[in-house]
C-alpha cells in the first residue's frame, strides 16, 4: 500500500496521509513530479505508457506522485530512475514552474542529460519503449493525439523554456 503525504492549499504539510488510490478530501492535496529530459541538442525523451496504464500506449515525460516523507526532488530523481534507469542527483534537476490544480499540485522539472537510448531501462507496467524526439515531432505527437493531452498542453506551455536551454545551434 502506497501514501502521499497531504498539503493544504497553500502547500504546507498537514501530518496527514492518503492511501493512493482513494479520492481526495475537499481541501486536500497530493504532489506530482515530471520531469523534460533533454539532450542540448534539440531532443527530448519521452517514454510511453504501458498497455496495463490509463491512456496506453500515449507517450509522455516522466513523473508520477510523491510519496509519504519524500520531498519533491527526491521523487522526480526516484521517478526517473524507476521509469528510465537513469540516475540524477536531485541538485540536477531544475525547477521550470510549478501550479495546483483540483486536487494535486504539480512540480515540472528539466534535466539536460543524453543517455543513449540503448542504454534506457525500461520499468514493466510503467514504460513500453522510450524515444529521443525533436521538437517539431513533439508538436506532431500532440497533433496527431499520441502524447496525453495534459502532457502535451504542459509541453506547449514550457517549450520556450526548454528552447533556452538547448545549447547554441540547436534551436
Amino acid at each position: 500500500m502506497e501514501y502521499n503525504d497531504v498539503y493544504d492549499a497553500d502547500r504546507n504539510l498537514t501530518g496527514r496521509l492518503h492511501r493512493r488510490g482513494t479520492r481526495w478530501k475537499q481541501g486536500e492535496y497530493g504532489l506530482i513530479v515530471c520531469v523534460w529530459v533533454y539532450d542540448g541538442k534539440g531532443k527530448i525523451l519521452l517514454t510511453q505508457r504501458a498497455p496495463e496504464k490509463t491512456f496506453a500506449g500515449t507517450w509522455e515525460n516522466s513523473g508520477g506522485a510523491v510519496k509519504a516523507g519524500e520531498n519533491s526532488r527526491q521523487a522526480i530523481a526516484r521517478e526517473l530512475f524507476e521509469e528510465t534507469g537513469i540516475r540524477a542527483r536531485e541538485e540536477d534537476f531544475e525547477l521550470l514552474s510549478s501550479r495546483r490544480d483540483k486536487d494535486s499540485f504539480f512540480d515540472f522539472y528539466c534535466l539536460k542529460n543524453a543517455t543513449p537510448i540503448e542504454d534506457i531501462v525500461l520499468l514493466k507496467g510503467e514504460t513500453s519503449a522510450a524515444k529521443w524526439v525533436t521538437f517539431a515531432q513533439i508538436r506532431e505527437m500532440i497533433k496527431n493525439r499520441e502524447i496525453c493531452r495534459i502532457i502535451g498542453r504542459q509541453f506547449l506551455h514550457q517549450e520556450p523554456q526548454l528552447l533556452d536551454r538547448q545549447e547554441p545551434g540547436y534551436r
